[in-house]
């Protein structure tokens, strides 16, 4: 394999601390990992990480190779999107990440249209309602939905989608249905989720809609990802003239001097996808549609 290939494994080695977490990111074996970083280990003649059982860290060397390798990276996308704004062909692989619900509803079935306009971009999708660390994993960038929050990554604002508190026939009968925002904090099961090191319950989550359905509580989510179940009488809507805040859609991205052209193709094909994929949800279920959002 090539120095660069090479010198990419090593980057994500670093970034990551765990030798097979950055060759499975890679798509390499264990194995083929441990001999590449051991081959440019050869090349400088130095040791780039301590081994340890559970985690790797970077020597003195390896310092200093990494601070210079990301520039040679940010130096080689710099040419590639100047070469791909030239030739109007951008071409290459990006990372992205969806939440679960949004990711199996909007945007992995938007994903082969993209590929059939831009057959030499490749799309690699993560799907997972747990939030991601874009520079630390590597990801290009994330769909998200709900309350934004300040941060040093660029936002690309899609839509406000309104939210919709609801749950089961089944579970109505048994519990009664709420009259008030204040009466689910009594007498009423709250379906949350909470992830490993959040400091805080969160309503978000594609196993809450699972939860819903089989009559165990009452789900806060936004309107398109229980809009079929809605219409099907599945689940009710419950405090309709008190409805939750609405959450926002978005993509979010790392700031960068250059921007990407497949990047930017991809951010822009998805955009709107969004918004005729989520407008033709709410369709289903009546009136109540998102609302366009300006561009940071």
């Amino acid at each position: 394999m090539s120095y660069l290939d090479n010198l990419r494994l090593f980057v994500r080695i670093y970034e990551l601390k765990n030798l097979s977490t950055a060759g499975h990111d890679l798509r390499l074996t264990p194995a083929v990992a441990s001999s590449r970083l051991k081959a440019l280990e050869a090349h400088f003649g130095v040791r780039l990480f301590n081994r340890t059982t559970r985690r790797l860290t970077p020597t003195e060397h390896g310092e200093a190779l990494y601070d210079g390798a990301v520039k040679v990276f940010e130096a080689l996308t710099a040419a590639e999107s100047a070469v791909a704004s030239i030739s109007r062909a951008p071409r290459g692989a990006i990372r992205i990440t969806a939440p679960l619900g949004v990711g199996r509803r909007i945007v992995a079935p938007a994903v082969p249209g993209f590929h059939a306009e831009y057959p030499e971009i490749s799309v690699r999708l993560r799907l997972s309602d747990h939030v991601v660390d874009l520079l630390a994993e590597g990801i290009d960038a994330a769909i998200v939905l709900g309350v934004l929050k300040d941060s040093n990554l660029r936002v690309l604002r899609i839509l406000e989608c309104p939210r919709v508190a609801a749950a089961s026939p089944a579970y109505i009968a048994r519990a009664g249905a709420p009259a008030r925002p204040r009466d689910l904090l009594s007498g009423h099961q709250c379906l949350l989720l909470r992830y490993t090191g959040s400091p805080e319950y969160v309503w978000t989550g594609e196993v809450l809609v699972d939860w819903a359905l089989a009559g165990h509580g009452v789900v806060n989510l936004a309107r398109f990802l229980v809009a079929e179940h809605l219409a099907s009488g599945a689940l009710v809507e419950l405090l309709a003239d008190t409805p939750p805040a609405p959450a926002e859609l978005a993509i979010v991205y790392p700031h960068k001097r250059l921007m990407d052209p497949k990047l930017r193709v991809f951010i822009d094909y998805m955009a709107e996808q969004c918004r005729i994929r989520i407008q033709a949800l709410h369709a289903v279920v009546g009136p109540r549609a998102s609302r366009r959002r300006t561009v940071d």
